[in-house]
């Protein structure tokens, strides 16, 4: 344990420091400079301070305001040496931060059984210290780990919806990537771009609602299929809402505002402009440019220029002019997570990404199921 003794009497500073290097594991650091004994406050962690009332330069009652403003010591003891047992001295060592008093006329026995208990009280705040920060340790790990758990469901949970579209999941994830893109160049805070990577996965979650009939339907929808697979955007924020998750909250906000427009002529509310969540402004740009760069049993895939050509021309129409500026913008970064695909997606971050914990999934086809292949034996 580490003491500081700072007092401007030579005998005083003597006799209070063998004393207290006379308990076991006690070092004392003696100062007659308060000014310097502050320096060497700031660089070394006391444990326990003792300092007198009456010095030069600096008194002992604007040392302790001065050493309380150091994180370090807001817990540590803090004892004022004094000879003025007056009520007004010993009030303004309280409101400074005085943790206890040692009368400079207290001697033998008594002297030494009063700095036994201020070791021993310092002794005892460093161990809760230490075991706060412990705990402290081991609660942000379990938050961590329930972050960690959070995300992983929430990316499961999109590749329920994207097995059945016959897709590896990296319909999925490059829409989350996409979306993280632009709204880095948007320039929000980072916490904000995380966000939106992990809800924006979930985008689609209403289409579990929607038959695979009409969901893998190779040909042009009727108004009536059409109709239904509109559904899937308020079904899914109606699975995702009221729930106490800030993400799960912006993952039902994307849900049900993605497919809006920016003139207003999207579904299901007819939102437009800035009425629109902005979430779910970036992820409609991101959803419809890998939707027509993707191959799917109704159509072919766009080339990437093509693609952009259609954004571009959807602007302040379909899109936010932002977001499309935004998408432009990061164009290079798009290209690359849109062509590298699974590679891009295995080669990102650290195993605590939640895609590192996800499968690769395939859609059984009628072909790979063991009776239709029985049947074809």
């Amino acid at each position: 344990m580490d003491a500081l003794l700072v007092d401007d009497s030579s005998t005083s500073r003597m006799r209070l420091r063998e004393m207290l290097e006379a308990e076991p594991g006690v070092t004392v650091d003696a100062h007659a400079d308060p000014v310097a004994a502050l320096i060497e406050a700031q660089m070394r962690a006391f444990d326990l301070v003792l300092i007198d009332y009456h010095m030069p330069e600096m008194t002992g009652v604007a040392f302790i305001e001065r050493i309380r403003t150091i994180p370090h010591y807001a817990q540590v003891p803090v004892v004022m040496i004094t000879s003025d047992v007056c009520d007004a001295a010993r009030l303004a060592a309280l409101e400074a931060g005085a943790t206890d008093f040692l009368a400079k006329r207290t001697t033998g026995v008594e002297l030494r059984a009063r700095l036994r208990n201020f070791v021993r009280l310092a002794g005892a705040v460093r161990r809760l210290a230490e075991q706060a920060a412990v705990l402290d340790g081991a609660a942000e790990a379990a938050m961590r780990h329930m972050h960690e758990r959070e995300e992983e469901i929430i990316f499961r949970l999109s590749l329920a919806v994207e097995y059945r579209d016959n897709d590896t999941g990296d319909h999925t994830w490059r829409v989350a990537r996409y979306s993280e893109l632009m709204a880095e160049a948007l320039g929000l805070a980072p916490e904000m771009c995380r966000r939106l990577y992990l809800a924006a996965p979930l985008h689609d979650v209403g289409k579990v609602a929607v038959p695979d009939g009409i969901l893998l339907k190779p040909g042009k929808l009727d108004p009536e299929e059409f109709a239904l697979i509109r559904t899937h955007a308020e079904i899914g924020r109606r699975i995702l809402g009221g729930s106490e998750s800030e993400l799960i909250r912006l993952a039902a906000e994307i849900a049900g505002a993605h497919h809006e427009r920016w003139d207003g002529s999207g579904y299901p509310n007819g939102l437009a402009g800035e009425a629109i969540p902005l979430a779910a402004r970036i992820v409609a740009v991101a959803d419809v440019f890998d939707a027509l760069t993707t191959e799917r049993s109704y159509k072919k895939a766009l080339s990437f220029a093509e693609a952009l050509s259609l954004i571009r021309a959807e602007s302040r129409g379909h899109f936010d002019p932002a977001c499309v500026a935004a998408f432009e913008l990061c164009w290079p970064e798009v290209v690359a997570t849109g062509r590298n695909g699974a590679r891009t997606r295995a080669g990102r971050g650290a195993a605590t990404e939640p895609w590192a914990r996800v499968p690769m999934l395939l859609r059984e086809t009628s072909a790979d199921r063991p009776d239709a292949q029985d049947a074809a034996a």
